[in-house]
């Protein structure tokens, strides 16, 4: 069965339609790459994954699990709509840390905020919000040295590189353990220089494990790193399959056009 099953999605905004009908099905410990033009549905399809956006229609299953069902009619709470986000990591394109809390307090903030809403609700002892706490604040300094950060700990925002902010912005996807890590095009905002640093990390989070979903411009990363390729047009998946598949032999002309297009 699969971890992640995606039936019927549909999106519009007014009357332009932005995703029409998309179905996909993705393994635990799978890397997917998106690819797509400009104006495709990439990141609208990341966003409803999410729940930044709400689907009007379709289902969203993970790991069994049915955590959207609509046919348009529904609206949730924002405490379902932060249950079920809590289920996906995503790192945004333009990082969109915050600029008044350090690289460490970025890492911290979420997790102590659920924390308290647990103390709250559970009436949890002052020993166990203390054990909690020193657990959150080492999964912080670990995630930080996973992405070669640990020195930059007490540096704010505007004192990191635009890679560095990524960097940083890949951690705090990880702090709350997501069953799947969602990219929205993550070095689209960084000088070519400095995208080699956060695609390596990217490439490192990969094992078994770890599901991740990557809407991504950087076609040799695609092919290198994602056991399946997912191709998007005009709002529907145009072409899938194995990187070899889709960039050595692709079938659909519109997949044809658009990687002659990215070669030249």
């Amino acid at each position: 069965m699969s971890f992640l099953t995606v039936k019927n999605i549909n999106k519009s905004f007014g009357s332009t339609e932005v995703l029409r009908g998309i179905d996909l099905a993705i393994n635990k410990g799978e890397v997917v790459a998106i690819i797509g033009s400009s104006g495709s549905g990439k990141t609208t399809l990341l966003r409803c994954l999410n729940f930044l956006e709400i689907a009007d229609i379709g289902e969203i299953s993970v790991d069994g699990e049915v955590i959207f069902a609509s046919d348009g009619t529904r609206a949730f709470s924002d405490r379902e709509l932060r249950e079920k986000r809590s289920r996906f990591g995503l790192v945004f394109q333009s990082f969109n840390l915050f600029p008044q809390y350090t690289a460490f307090e970025n890492l911290t903030l979420a997790p102590k905020l659920k924390l308290e809403e647990r103390v709250k609700k559970e009436h949890l002892a002052a020993a166990e919000r203390k054990a909690e706490l020193a657990r959150i604040t080492a999964r912080a300094a670990d995630l930080l040295e996973q992405v070669g950060l640990s020195e930059k700990r007490d540096f704010y925002p505007c004192q990191l590189s635009g890679g560095q902010q990524q960097r940083v912005a890949i951690a705090r996807a990880l702090m709350l353990s997501p069953d799947i890590l969602c990219f929205d095009e993550p070095t689209s905002a960084l000088d070519p220089e400095l995208t080699g640093e956060v695609l390596r990390v990217i490439r490192s989070l990969k094992n078994s494990e770890r599901t991740m979903i990557i809407v991504t411009h950087e076609m040799e990363f695609a092919r290198n790193v994602a056991d399946h390729v997912i191709f998007m047009a005009d709002g529907v998946i145009e072409e899938e399959g194995t990187p070899d598949e889709v960039f050595g032999n692709p079938k659909s002309e519109k997949t044809k056009a658009f990687l002659a297009v990215d070669k030249g």
